[in-house]
């Protein structure tokens, strides 16, 4: 059984790399084998994006896109078509999904065909938006936590950037594996919401000593921290750590943290894997979970949800195609 599909579909396209986001009508892609047809009902805007316009990541994977080009890397919705192969999927099943420069096309409009290994049921109580919004950024924050970092129950964890995409998810996921998380945010609205969310301290990282703070929260230095963005006070986190700690920050954090010699400091590429993906929706569904979504905008307006990634705002920014 398949949903109604229309042919043709509103998208929001590139018609050259550093061109302009206007609105397109372009055919709803084909279903192939181990795909899935899914109705796009909300889409994140990724920090990376703007990096995709410019045909950052054509250039980093060597392909050779087709114009127009259709940006976005997440989403969610409902299931309309499934291709030969795939299993345990049907038609009206609700979904996100995420995909790096996926070859037929981004999330940036009404459609996507996207493989199946990439796709699952939306997770817990979370909305059509908080879904997709979240895979990306989770993914990155879960293997930053968990595969680099090793966290252990009961350690220290200094989350920097706790108020953007990557920090507010990764507060909540750190005190879901049992470490004391101090939270160092943006502005008091951040500062507010990682106290929302969990963390056992919080502070600004514009207003206040991060390095002083820090110590009231662990005398002896913190065990561990994960940087989502990078800068001045970046740098003055890691000397919060302890002798011997460790620290991990994604690849694409600018400028490049740097940190004292004895601790242990390592980049890394949030890959999705089918394990990854599991144990992260196992996470959410084991307790309340809040994506934070600041801004909503219509695919017309695409354009402009890229000029807020340069406002402050805290969690993520979404795309609604209809």
């Amino acid at each position: 059984m398949t949903l109604p599909v229309q042919s043709t579909m509103d998208a929001a396209a590139i018609d050259q790399f550093g061109g302009e986001i206007t609105p397109h009508r372009l055919p709803v892609p084909p279903v192939g084998a181990g795909e899935i047809l899914i109705r796009i009902e909300a889409a994140g805007v990724g920090a990376w994006d703007p990096f995709e316009q410019q045909g950052g990541f054509a250039k980093m994977m060597g392909t050779t896109p087709k114009f127009p080009y259709v940006l976005g890397s997440e989403g969610a919705g409902t299931v309309v078509d499934v291709g030969p192969d795939v299993r345990g999927f049907k038609p009206g099943d609700r979904v996100y999904a995420l995909a790096l420069a996926n070859p037929k096309g981004g999330f940036y409009a009404e459609y996507a065909v996207v493989e199946a290994s990439q796709v699952s049921p939306i997770p817990g109580n979370l909305t059509i938006e908080q879904a997709a919004v979240m895979p990306i950024d989770a993914i990155t924050a879960l293997v930053g936590l968990d595969e680099k970092l090793a966290l252990k129950p009961g350690e220290t964890i200094l989350i920097f950037g706790a108020s953007g995409g990557i920090g507010h998810l990764a507060v909540q996921l750190a005190k879901r594996m049992g470490a004391r998380v101090f939270a160092v945010a943006s502005g008091s609205d951040g500062v507010a919401l990682a106290k929302r969310l969990g963390a056992d301290a919080a502070i600004d990282g514009h207003q206040s000593d991060i390095l002083a703070e820090s110590r009231k929260f662990a005398p002896n230095g913190i065990d561990c921290a994960l940087l989502a963005a990078g800068g001045d006070q970046a740098n003055q986190a890691l000397a919060a750590l302890r002798a011997g700690g460790r620290a991990a920050y994604p690849n694409g954090v600018q400028p490049t943290p740097r940190a004292s010699s004895g601790i242990k400091i390592q980049s890394y590429d949030g890959t999705p894997t089918a394990q990854t993906i599991a144990k992260l929706n196992k996470m959410i569904n084991a307790g309340p979970f809040d994506v934070h979504v600041a801004r909503t905008f219509s695919l017309n307006q695409a354009a402009e949800a890229h000029q807020a990634l340069n406002q402050h705002f805290l969690g993520k920014v979404a795309i609604r195609p209809s």
